[in-house]
């Protein structure tokens, strides 16, 4: 199951007492205040690790508490602070304040990490008290609470290349034939009801990571059908490949067809319709020898098409060649304007 979404409540570790004591030893008959500090308690902290691509274990669970710190002890020594909990969720994650509805941080790359709820202080023992005209203190101070929220936790999925375009374009097909992904296939509509993701090996040390996305309709970004849900993981990608049926479904030809996606993405965001696109045009073996579909397509909408074929393969080396130096681009173009990531607290 793919899980986007999880709500839970995050309360870090109270700090300990401070300890009142004395010194009870042979040889000092009168021994002065010895109580030590309570420990600080731990924190929370959310951690994107690589490889996890759902937010199903953390919805699994709702409240996440993280140890107290340790009263003080005699002899001056300090209780032992609660060690912080560390949550784990899939790169890509966003992190909300459901009292404020303010999105906290944004988990976009592995290993970004961040801290949501500080642990509590450890409050001073007696012997931190004691000065020259007060030699017998006999007050500590408490530990302090930790902090606690409810958060919103939103996935949007991380890939190098997104896969658009209507229902039964042969999106999971061609994920399917180009990686080791096997999403379900069928002949009607919705057959992907949660993103899939595949890994592409295009030789050595050349692979991407490729999305299948559910497939869009007309009215996506108002709620209608199941695009709604995942336009939002399209946001992630670096480059879009619009696949585009020979036939398309409910629309008179492949340029309505690639017009009303289009239309989608733009409707929803306008950084999501920017973004480097490449046009196939698939089900290339059912096409005349003399290309005259991919090639009227491409003049109706201004830009160059590939046509491929995920049954017979047809296409597909030049569409996979097409797609790295998309991604060289793109990747070239974050790296002169990425800012680095460092960790955070909240």
């Amino acid at each position: 199951m793919f899980i986007d979404e999880a709500e839970i409540y995050v309360k870090a570790g109270d700090g300990g007492n401070g300890a009142v004591t004395f010194r009870r030893e042979a040889g000092v008959p009168r021994g002065g205040p010895s109580g030590g500090d309570g420990g600080d308690g731990g924190s929370i902290i959310l951690y994107a690790r690589a490889g996890l691509d759902t937010l199903l274990d953390v919805r699994g669970r709702h409240h996440w508490r993280a140890a107290s710190g340790q009263p003080g002890r005699t002899k001056d020594m300090a209780g032992a602070a609660g060690d912080d909990l560390v949550i784990e969720v899939p790169p890509g994650t966003l992190i909300y304040d459901t009292a404020t509805d303010l999105l906290l941080k944004d988990l976009d790359t592995p290993g970004a990490r961040v801290t949501v709820a500080r642990g509590g202080k450890g409050g001073r023992g007696n012997a931190r008290f004691a000065t020259a005209t007060h030699q017998t203190p006999r007050e500590a101070e408490p530990g302090t609470p930790g902090e606690e929220r409810t958060l919103r936790l939103e996935l949007k999925l991380i890939a190098d290349v997104g896969l658009v375009g209507l229902p039964n374009a042969g999106k999971s097909t061609l994920l399917s034939r180009l990686s080791a992904a096997r999403p379900k296939i069928a002949d009607y509509p919705f057959t992907t009801l949660e993103p899939q993701l595949g890994i592409v090996e295009a030789g050595p040390e050349r692979r991407f990571v490729m999305a299948d996305l559910p497939g869009l309709i007309d009215g996506a970004h108002k709620g209608v059908g199941l695009g709604d849900e995942f336009l939002r993981h399209i946001e992630r990608t670096r480059v879009l490949v619009h696949l585009v049926e020979l036939e398309p479904h409910a629309h008179t030809g492949p340029p309505d067809a690639y017009r009303a996606i289009r239309d989608e993405l733009a409707a929803y965001s306008t950084e999501l319709a920017a973004k480097p696109e490449l046009v196939a045009l698939t089900k290339a073996d059912l096409l005349p020898g003399d290309d005259a579909a991919r090639a009227d397509l491409a003049g109706a909408i201004g830009r160059p098409v590939f046509a491929i074929s995920s049954v017979s393969g047809a296409g597909l080396k030049r569409l996979v060649a097409a797609i790295l130096d998309l991604l060289a681009e793109a990747k070239s173009a974050e790296t002169q304007d990425a800012a680095p990531h460092a960790e955070g607290a909240l």
